[in-house]
């Protein structure tokens, strides 16, 4: 019984931990339309803004690996 409890919580854990990356990578998708939006408005002339936006990118990539990495039960 103290095994199913171990796993409900690790469960648990993960559902949590599954919503704050599902926030975090909505949060780094607006930002990256954003930046996307300012660098079109600029004619791609912003070095600044591409560069915010490769970290974003970079961001929002390892946001996607931990939350596939969920599925399989290993965290990178």
């Amino acid at each position: 019984m103290n095994a199913n409890y171990q796993k409900i919580m690790d469960d648990d854990e993960k559902g949590k931990r599954f919503l704050e990356l599902i926030n975090d990578q909505n949060n780094v998708q607006w930002n990256i339309i954003a930046k996307l939006s300012s660098l079109i408005q600029l004619e791609w002339n912003s070095s600044q803004l591409q560069n915010d936006l490769e970290i974003l990118v970079e961001k929002h990539s390892k946001i996607t690996k931990e939350l596939n990495s969920l599925d399989d039960g290993s965290i990178l």
